[in-house]
């Protein structure tokens, strides 16, 4: 009887197991892509992401071509733009059918302690399910995370009216990560590429070939550098940036309200949101954990966060105006290099050279708050109306044939052997 039971209990594992690799190994199909070499943005242009603000203020005087000039207190417009405080990646105790919830607390528990932290905007996006607003239809935002597979290659996607469940399991190729970036896209009206930095096989060599991506997210808590975003930057492929918390634990301090972005945007509502993020008005932000558990003073240390007063562009000259100097400011190119440097300061301005394909502004600040714009990049008006990569990329059709024959094969053959091993 013992030897029975150890038998049908070996027999019960090698089937889940044969199960689990069909299931792994079925899911990888997949386009096989000829990927476009790097591309570093160029042309005589340069594309202002905040040339659409609401006010935006500009310095009295330019710097040098390829220098930085900074000063303690510039001369700049007494209006700002209305900044609206915003995150966009959160989780919630959700009804769906899934057993295990990623947070214990309801969206309108999430929204309000937000809401305590001086967050105009709050969006729910939980895993493969579109969640509805807790109490105002109106401030309704159709994103969810998409993502089962076991290398967290995540992904928020926006404004599809259903969620799309198909994932590869396995996501080793950049090809399977490209395919689903361009099968989500088909349905929605942009897509955020989630926390890089804890997604098992980001590396130098996928960031530069994907493309069809508008935002990337910033900052996962383990540096401020965000290299990655300089990969794919580098290569051609253009993008905004937003930072999110991730939230899983409203109740803990260190998690909840540590990364937020800041829309020049009229309203909560999606058409607005969805405008503001396509068009590129707005920055992304790190904020300390203040009171270190304390959460009235974490509550009273974010309504006076440092600010910019003013982002844009004059002929070829970044500018950026600070509600308060910040220790350091770095204007960030090709290559993640330091294009320029100014400390102790509220405001840098940064001429870009003509064969400098981009520059992104950094700033630093006393506390341990840490300011990202998106990039300006050079392109060509005459052309196309921004430097985002919107051309598809080369499917290479007899590599696909051959990819996913094998992929079928093998199936077959896991399928064979599960069968055969259900029948002993």
């Amino acid at each position: 009887m013992f030897i029975k039971v150890i038998k049908a209990t070996g027999k019960a594992l090698a089937g889940i197991f044969l199960l689990a690799i069909l299931l792994l190994v079925a899911s990888g199909v997949s386009p096989i892509y000829d990927f476009r070499p790097p591309r570093p943005f160029s042309g005589p242009d340069i594309f202002n992401p905040y040339r659409g603000l609401t006010v935006a203020a500009a310095p009295d005087s330019a710097s040098a071509s390829g220098s930085v000039a900074a000063s303690a207190s510039a001369s700049v417009s007494a209006c700002v733009p209305a900044w609206k405080r915003a995150v966009f990646h959160t989780h919630t105790r959700v009804k769906g059918p899934w057993p295990v919830n990623e947070c214990p607390y309801w969206p309108e528990h999430v929204d309000s302690v937000y809401r305590t932290l001086g967050y105009d905007i709050v969006t729910f996006s939980n895993h493969n399910e579109l969640t509805v607003h807790p109490y105002d239809t109106a401030l309704q935002v159709n994103v969810y995370e998409h993502g089962y597979n076991l290398f967290k290659y995540h992904k928020c996607v926006f404004g599809a009216p259903t969620v799309i469940h198909f994932d590869n399991l396995l996501p080793v190729l950049a090809s399977q990560k490209q395919f689903l970036l361009d099968y989500l896209g088909r349905t929605s009206d942009l897509i955020q590429m989630n926390h890089p930095f804890r997604t098992v096989g980001t590396s130098p060599d996928h960031m530069r070939k994907l493309s069809g991506y508008e935002i990337m997210e910033l900052d996962s808590g383990v540096s401020t550098e965000n290299e990655y975003w300089d990969w794919a930057l580098s290569a051609g492929h253009y993008s905004f940036a937003l930072a999110n918390d991730d939230l899983h634990y409203p109740d803990r301090t260190d998690l909840t309200g540590v990364r937020c972005n800041f829309l020049d945007c009229p309203s909560g509502r999606y058409e607005d949101i969805r405008k503001t993020l396509l068009e590129g008005g707005y920055y992304s932000m790190r904020v300390p954990d203040y009171g270190g558990g304390d959460w009235a003073e974490k509550q009273e240390r974010n309504r006076h966060l440092p600010f910019i007063t003013g982002i844009g562009l004059r002929d070829s000259t970044v500018f950026m105006t600070l509600s308060v100097p910040a220790d350091s400011i770095r204007a960030i190119g090709q290559d993640h290099s330091c294009l320029a440097l100014a400390v102790a300061t509220d405001s840098l301005s940064y001429t870009l050279p003509s064969d400098e394909p981009y520059v992104r502004l950094c700033a630093w600040f006393p506390d341990g708050e840490v300011i990202y714009t998106n990039p300006f990049a050079r392109y060509d008006a005459s052309v196309s109306d921004s430097p985002f990569d919107k051309a598809p990329q080369k499917v290479n059709v007899l590599l696909t044939i051959l990819y996913n024959l094998a992929v079928l094969l093998f199936s077959a053959g896991l399928v064979y052997l599960l069968v055969k091993l259900i029948r002993q």
